[in-house]
């Protein structure tokens, strides 16, 4: 997958199953449950991502769009140099499944990072 692509999506829900309906119902994007048991979707190109439940959500919560990188760390020093600032650092996600970061742009607009394993 190209640096900087657009890869993952967190959308806030009241009902994640109702969301699940709402998106799959209007867009065709293939529902499907995780590992953890939360519903997650699939988009006809190349963009996934989950549905996040009221009581998962950070006061305020937004739809964070994820951008996927090649390496987080050089991405945060370039994003800080810039005048954007880190909210999370580089975190491992599980075992064999990847990294991710959250930053804010100079306007506060924020994003996540990804990159995958290996």
């Amino acid at each position: 997958m190209p640096h900087g692509k657009v890869c993952y999506l967190e959308i806030p829900a009241n009902r994640v199953e109702d969301s699940a309906t709402f998106y799959s119902s209007i867009f065709g994007w293939e529902v499907r449950q995780r590992g953890d048991g939360n519903l997650a979707f699939d988009d006809a190109g190349s963009v996934s991502g989950t549905w996040v439940k009221e009581s998962d959500r950070a006061p305020g919560g937004r739809t964070r769009i994820y951008i996927m990188v090649d390496d987080i760390a050089q991405s945060l020093r370039h994003i800080e140099a810039a005048g954007g600032r880190v909210l999370t650092p580089r975190t491992e996600i599980a075992s064999g499944a990847g990294a991710f970061a959250v930053f804010a742009d100079p306007a506060g607009n924020e994003f996540g990072l990804y990159q995958e394993p290996g």
